[in-house]
């Protein structure tokens, strides 16, 4: 009897009740959305990390471990001190930028040949190898997004480049030019941004670094890849954590203010029903429950709808644009019990109003 006389009192006011449901769908699509997108960057970065194949990576002294917020101070020839180390297999240099041109994106300038021995050849989708200064390569990602095939020109770095093929995604930039072009471009001729060191064995990588630093090079960053990438995480990147929990706060605003002022009024509104219950002998803890279960039910609504439109909203992006979206079973469950507790918070005091309205004034109420 108490659920029917609910789902009556939500269907008699289809526009109040629709606003609730969107205001608790934005709330969840908030927090799904942009969580998602910020363990999708940190995510789809790691995977690509690992995808170079390196054990050992050595970088700038004072770098940070996000790769690309570096220049490219290190000599080459710091590559041919790291070549004569004990269990070292290849060393790769690789000179990186920045581009913020549309996106903000990591170009790798690479020796193919080195670069390709760390974890095997490139796998061409499209196009083939670099035939000069002005080719580039890019991966799947990329050219799906962009509709870049092999053979097309595109802009970056403020020059043209020729699409000399298209590799399957992972192997740690997006977009790749021969070494010597990047140096000339950015004007670091001679320099690397960092060094990726492949051994005949990774259970060497710790042995490998002490020997790096014993090298001369203890001033450098010198850290096993295994390491460098459990380091990726949101806790470990500047502010994004606390990004996060902002976020969060200002859809539980949003979801709380829609619900409280929501409630409130169809309190106000419902006076004379609420008396009527009461003077038929409706406790307190009856109303009360009638105004949450309502709100329940808008709030289940709403979460319902936002994990929906973040579902569609991750296919749409991953298939449109070079950002990952990561929507986990652990993060609905999280945006769920947000939005729920939330809802039931913006709901109390219009529902213990309504409990201690007194029955007589309430009948009386025009």
């Amino acid at each position: 009897m108490m659920n029917k006389m609910i789902v009556a009192n939500l269907a008699h006011r289809p526009v109040r009740s629709l606003i609730s449901v969107v205001a608790i769908a934005l709330e969840v699509t908030l927090i799904l959305l942009i969580v998602g997108l910020c363990l999708g960057l940190l995510s789809d970065s790691r995977q690509r990390q690992a995808g170079i194949g390196a054990d050992v990576i050595v970088m700038p002294p004072g770098s940070s471990f996000i790769v690309g917020l570096t220049g490219s101070p290190m000599s080459i020839k710091i590559g041919g001190i790291l070549a004569k180390l004990p269990h070292v297999v290849t060393v790769a240099p690789v000179v990186q930028s920045v581009s913020t041109q549309g996106n903000i994106e990591v170009i790798a300038g690479i020796d193919p040949k080195t670069f390709q021995q760390l974890s095997g050849p490139f796998r061409y989708l499209d196009g083939g190898p670099m035939q000069s200064p002005a080719d580039c390569l890019v991966d799947e990602i990329f050219a799906r997004s962009h509709r870049v095939k092999a053979g097309d020109t595109i802009e970056f770095l403020n020059n043209k480049f020729r699409v000399a093929g298209v590799i399957a995604a992972g192997k740690g930039a997006r977009k790749f030019l021969d070494i010597g072009a990047m140096q000339d471009l950015i004007g670091a001729q001679g320099k690397a941004t960092l060094f990726y060191v492949k051994l005949d064995d990774p259970a060497n990588a710790d042995l490998v670094v002490d020997e790096i630093k014993k090298a001369g090079l203890e001033k450098y960053v010198v850290t096993s890849m295994g390491y460098y990438l459990s380091m990726m995480t949101t806790s470990n990147y500047p502010g994004v954590s606390k990004f996060i929990d902002f976020v969060i706060a200002i859809s539980v605003i949003i979801g709380f203010i829609v619900i409280f002022q929501a409630m409130y009024t169809a309190v106000m509104e419902r006076t004379r029903e609420i008396g009527i219950l009461k003077s038929m002998g409706a406790s307190k803890f009856y109303i009360v429950n009638v105004v949450l279960r309502e709100t329940a039910l808008l709030a289940l609504g709403g979460i319902a709808v936002g994990i929906l439109v973040s579902l569609l909203a991750r296919v749409g992006i991953n298939q449109r644009s070079t950002l990952r979206v990561v929507v986990t079973g652990g993060w609905i469950a999280k945006a769920t019990a947000i939005a729920i507790v939330g809802a039931l918070l913006g709901a109390l005091y219009p529902a213990f109003k309504a409990a201690h309205k007194d029955p007589i004034d309430a009948l009386a109420y025009e």
